[in-house]
């Protein structure tokens, strides 16, 4: 009995022991690893270092973009080492959704808009409403320095030129006088929309007959001397800008008759959970959480983040959210839906892509690797030239791109992007992490590196000769 109590207690001490090592090097890698790539480690130190002795923002989200590089430009070096050119076509069409469903929605909205009705008939009485305006003007603009003392003498210099134009000199005159790009036009600024200029000078040219030309007017860019433009002088153009504004009213319609069959609900702690999403989108790649609903079922925070993950500009997106107004995020979680909702309606329609279109973008992903792995200088053919077997090339080219990141962080080098989808397909081919406690403390530290150095700089710099206000002593004098 008493060896069967020393053999039990012997196991657990052993337990305990492999339990406590394992804790050990969970918390070791949490603790000095900010990101792994397969065999690769981006210790705390290093990307301290690469934070602290270089110009970036030392916070946690810059933090997190230089190690989310770092793990992208890894693993295309682990690739590279392979031999392995991402080239599996269902990996493709994996990473390239977002390609694949944009091409989809565009067909199936070009298939929408050619069933929009376009009524051109009477186009000069549509002229006439002033849904869209056409006008010349001649600009005599205030310099800066003379806006806060007056502009008089600008004023009257206008009025003068105004008493001597009419409607057949008005081009010739803003030719001569025209202060802004319209002057070598006669002043013309063709066809547009009201609010597409300053409230004031859209109400004065709303308030003239075509052919006749206005009393002075001074917006915040000066004076005006303003014709608005009779329907004969701009009809082609009206007629193309009211066809594309018919388009854009009956699209806009349509757009709310999606959203209104598609019961879009978009739920009042969106934009609290939108945020949230784009802080940290692994986090929440799975999930459930119910960010708004429609005839599709559930909209999730893990449908969000597929979504803002697909995007072209990711990063500037993310950053975008992060900062926006509350009042606006909603209509970004809208415009998800709608896209989920037209997709639905591109697949009822029968909609597809077509044998040349799928290949030519498998053969653009195919490019971006290529370009990614020159831009580093880590393709095959560049690591075979200096190492023969494949751990010895996953070694050299894990080597140049850690100088390489050390010549970027420095300005010494251009930035190769690898853009969204290549940079999902690296992590579904292979292993990647990032330990937040890790980055936590790289930032920290970068910190106190970069607070030494700018000491250690302003350290070296030599004292000015001049004397700092209240200084009783002078150059060349000795104190009394």
């Amino acid at each position: 009995l008493s060896m069967t109590k020393v053999r039990i207690a012997a196991l657990a001490a052993l337990v305990y022991v492999t339990a406590c090592e394992g804790l050990k090097e969970a918390m070791t890698a949490h603790v000095y690893v900010v990101a792994r790539a397969e065999s690769q480690d981006l210790s705390v130190q290093r990307l301290a270092d690469l934070m602290g002795n270089s110009q970036v923002p030392i916070r946690k989200e810059v933090g997190q973009q230089i190690a989310d590089v770092w793990v992208s430009y890894q693993l295309l070096g682990k690739a590279a080492a392979e031999g392995d050119s991402l080239a599996d076509s269902a990996l493709i069409d994996k990473v390239m959704w977002p390609v694949y469903s944009q091409s989809k929605t565009t067909k199936w909205m070009q298939a929408v808009s050619e069933k929009f009705k376009v009524d051109t008939a009477d186009l000069e009485a549509r002229y006439l409403e002033g849904r869209l305006l056409s006008a010349r003007h001649i600009l005599f603009q205030v310099p800066a320095e003379q806006a806060a003392t007056g502009s008089d003498s600008i004023m009257r210099k206008a009025e003068g030129v105004l008493r001597q134009t009419n409607d057949r000199n008005f081009a010739a005159m803003a030719k001569q006088h025209g202060s802004d790009g319209t002057k070598d036009t006669g002043g013309d600024l063709g066809v547009f929309p009201p609010t597409q200029m300053v409230a004031e000078f859209a109400r004065a040219v709303q308030a003239l007959k075509p052919g006749q030309i206005g009393p002075l007017l001074k917006t915040q860019f000066g004076y005006h001397i303003v014709r608005r433009n009779t329907f004969a002088e701009a009809r082609e153009q009206f007629r193309v800008q009211y066809e594309m504004l018919q388009k854009a009213t009956a699209q806009s319609t349509f757009f709310a008759a999606v959203e209104k069959s598609g019961k879009v609900d978009v739920k009042a702690n969106a934009a609290k959970l939108v945020k949230e999403i784009a802080a940290d989108l692994d986090g929440h790649k799975g999930d459930r959480t119910v960010v708004a609903t429609s005839v599709l079922g559930n909209f999730t925070a893990g449908d969000v983040a597929r979504w803002i993950s697909g995007w072209a500009q990711r990063d500037q997106l993310r950053g975008q959210l992060q900062q926006a107004e509350d009042s606006l995020v909603p209509n970004f979680v809208k415009s998800l839906l709608l896209n989920e909702l037209f997709l639905k309606q591109a697949d009822s329609a029968g909609i597809k892509l077509d044998t040349a279109e799928v290949a030519s973008v498998r053969q653009a992903f195919k490019g971006l690797v290529r370009n990614s792995w020159a831009g580093l200088r880590i393709a095959p053919e560049m690591l075979a030239d200096s190492a023969k077997t494949e751990s010895e090339k996953e070694r050299l080219a894990a080597s140049r791109i850690d100088a390489y990141m050390g010549r970027l962080l420095a300005q010494q080098e251009g930035f190769v992007e690898v853009p969204p989808p290549l940079a999902d397909a690296l992590r579904e081919r292979y292993d990647a992490s990032i330990k937040p406690a890790g980055l936590a403390r790289a930032v920290e530290l970068a910190q106190k590196i970069r607070t030494a150095a700018d000491s250690a700089r302003a350290a070296q710099q030599p004292k000015s000769a001049v004397p700092l206000p209240g200084d009783t002593a002078r150059p060349g004098r000795g104190s009394k």
